[in-house]
């Protein structure tokens, strides 16, 4: 037989695809940059830095991150602390996107690099870094994950008192009080006529429910520094909720010849606080009619109009302020307004608006706009929301939780627990996690002894975070164990004074058979926080004639 294979035609293969051009990547990165789509952006000069050299991946790290592109940023601060190991820059970015991710491990083994390079010369040469590093961690991250990796990592050997009281700060937010007091207490050895030093170790006190300690310290730093201290005393007073005596000592200091704004200021926020809005809204509108007011001054007017119902008028306050370094905050509690009054479109364009103009805070805007169409009776606009915001910044933390907190307020409570044993799952030991989940749980009566152990993991984090406390509290009450739910309770109203908590104390005190205390902390809280619908529906419901 004759083969005839010979005259078949021979298939051509197709040409493999061109391997990808780094150079190519990083223009479309750029141009999809100018076009504002950053998800096109960052997920391309992620696979650029994967073939350029380190300065594209290390603009490929910075748009992931300013994109809140975590997976994208990841893969490319990765690639670029690989290539550049000796760079500072390098070493602390990794450790910010460590950090969102909740890799402390990865973020502390970075920020030790970061210290073993030699530091630029510069403004914070002296503190070889720390001020700039950590700076740079809180744009990003929280107090608690920047304190995590920080805490044993920076040398305090002969540290200034600067560099111990930058530390003790961080504690004091990251809510360890014991370890802000011990650096602020070294911090007051190093340099005794420290301000903020002092400032820091009274708080500490404060916080640790330490009153005298806190008042010797405040004392002791009057008597040395007359004039610098003048206010410690006050402060500490008030910090502690000892609104009469906080008063008689701003009198004295105003009988004493104190500066007369920053005695007004000090009593128009105590009477603030305490719930006195006559007086405060009084002393307030003074300071801004004499040119002593400042952007809190007109917050604090414009919060007291909206608590008195004069809607236009806080409205107006909110809107003087839109742009000012507290506009978002401002444009959230006007949009807060805007949704009680019905007027939802005018609402969210508020916070729409600030989100154009400030792209680098979308992912903030959107948990706040959340937040508020949820606590409005919208969660499922809320949760479609977060879904398109989960769609462009993929696998974010901060719109994964608000959706597991969202689905709760929903009703969707088993949705809500799997959502949270998820994050927690990628997150594992994230204190701020473990407390939601450990609080749903115990709020809906499940798996109380699961709970109070993951409410307990929270706290050895955060001991002095009033939310877990309130959590801790909460479970040991659902439990039926009153009297074991007082101290954390207490503590807890003692450090935040939030109406929840309150709301919470009062029942632990009432299953407790201290009625007239119960009454007493609810009275006290609805002074401070009138408007508060969960704590009225609750003295409702144990004081029917309270109102």
């Amino acid at each position: 037989m004759v083969l005839a294979g010979g005259c078949a035609t021979v298939p051509r293969t197709a040409a493999p695809p061109p391997a990808p051009d780094a150079a190519a990547l990083t223009i479309v990165a750029e141009i999809a940059l100018e076009r504002g789509d950053c998800s096109t952006a960052s997920a391309t000069y992620a696979k650029a830095a994967l073939l350029a050299s380190a300065a594209v991946a290390q603009r490929a790290s910075e748009v992931g991150l300013a994109c809140e592109d975590l997976p994208a940023a990841w893969s490319s601060v990765q690639r670029w602390r690989e290539l550049a190991p000796q760079s500072r820059q390098a070493q602390a970015l990794y450790a910010t996107v460590a950090l969102k991710l909740y890799r402390i491990a990865d973020a502390r083994a970075a920020v030790q690099a970061f210290f073993s390079l030699p530091a630029a010369h510069g403004r914070h040469a002296a503190d070889g870094g720390l001020a700039d590093l950590t700076t740079l961690l809180l744009q990003e991250c929280d107090p608690p994950e920047v304190f995590a990796a920080l805490h044993g990592i920076v040398d305090t050997t002969n540290a200034s008192s600067a560099r111990l009281t930058l530390l003790g700060e961080l504690a004091l937010e990251a809510y360890d009080a014991r370890a802000a007091a011990g650096y602020a207490a070294r911090a007051v050895r190093a340099s005794p006529d420290d301000p903020r030093a002092n400032r820091l170790l009274a708080r500490a006190y404060v916080v640790l429910g330490q009153p005298a300690k806190a008042i010797a310290v405040a004392r002791e730093f009057m008597r040395a520094q007359p004039r610098r201290g003048r206010f410690a005393l006050a402060d500490v007073y008030q910090q502690l909720g000892r609104v009469e005596d906080a008063h008689q000592e701003l009198e004295r200091l105003r009988a004493d010849d104190a500066p007369r704004a920053q005695v007004d200021r000090h009593l128009a926020v105590l009477a603030y606080d305490a719930g006195d809005l006559r007086e405060a809204q009084q002393r307030f509108a003074e300071l801004a009619t004499s040119g002593e007011g400042d952007e809190a001054t007109l917050m604090y007017l414009s919060d007291i109009a909206a608590r008195e119902g004069d809607v236009q008028a806080a409205l107006a306050g909110y809107g003087k302020l839109a742009q000012s370094s507290m506009g978002l905050q401002a444009r959230e509690k006007a949009a807060a307004l805007l949704l009680t009054s019905h007027r939802q479109a005018a609402a969210l364009a508020l916070l729409q608006r600030y989100a154009r103009q400030h792209p680098e805070d979308e992912v903030d805007v959107t948990v706040a706009e959340a937040q508020l169409l949820a606590d409005h009776g919208g969660a499922a606009a809320a949760l479609k929301l977060l879904d398109t915001g989960l769609s462009t910044h993929p696998e974010h933390p901060a719109l994964q939780y608000e959706r597991a907190i969202v689905l709760e307020q929903a009703g969707r409570v088993s949705e809500s627990v799997q959502a949270l044993q998820g994050l927690l799952a990628r997150r594992p030991d994230d204190p701020t996690v473990l407390n939601a989940l450990g609080y749903t749980l115990a709020d809906h009566g499940l798996q109380l002894a699961q709970a109070e152990s993951l409410i307990r993991r929270a706290l050895v984090q955060m001991p002095d975070n009033p939310a877990v406390l309130d959590s801790m509290g909460w479970v040991r009450l659902r439990e039926g164990d009153a009297k074991g739910a007082l101290p954390s309770l207490e503590r807890a109203y003692q450090i935040g004074h939030d109406a929840q908590i309150a709301s919470h104390w009062g029942q632990a005190l009432w299953a407790a058979c201290r009625h007239e205390a119960a009454r007493k902390v609810w009275a006290e809280a609805l002074a401070r926080n009138p408007d508060s619908k969960s704590l009225q529906a609750v003295v409702a419901r144990f004081v029917p004639n309270a109102q």
